[in-house]
């Protein structure tokens, strides 16, 4: 199921549709990274390459769980 936020990027008002997992790994990753979901998804926007926000957050959180899952050289 698609859940619609409307959230604030860049100090403008948009909206965006990410399925249910995608949105629970999202607020995850803030989290963990001390940031709200509006900030996360500002620097989101501003590093993006593709024209849809939502399929920029989805690339994003794709990238970042398999950054998650690489073993780390040297441990």
């Amino acid at each position: 199921m698609l859940k619609k936020s409307v959230i604030i990027a860049n100090r403008h008002q948009t909206s965006i549709s990410l399925e249910e997992d995608f949105y629970k790994e999202l607020v995850r990753i803030a989290d963990e990274q001390g940031q709200s979901i509006n900030q996360l998804i500002t620097k989101i926007d501003a590093q993006r390459k593709v024209e849809n926000l939502s399929s920029a957050i989805r690339i994003y959180i794709l990238r970042y769980i398999k950054a998650e899952a690489t073993p780390k050289k040297g441990l």
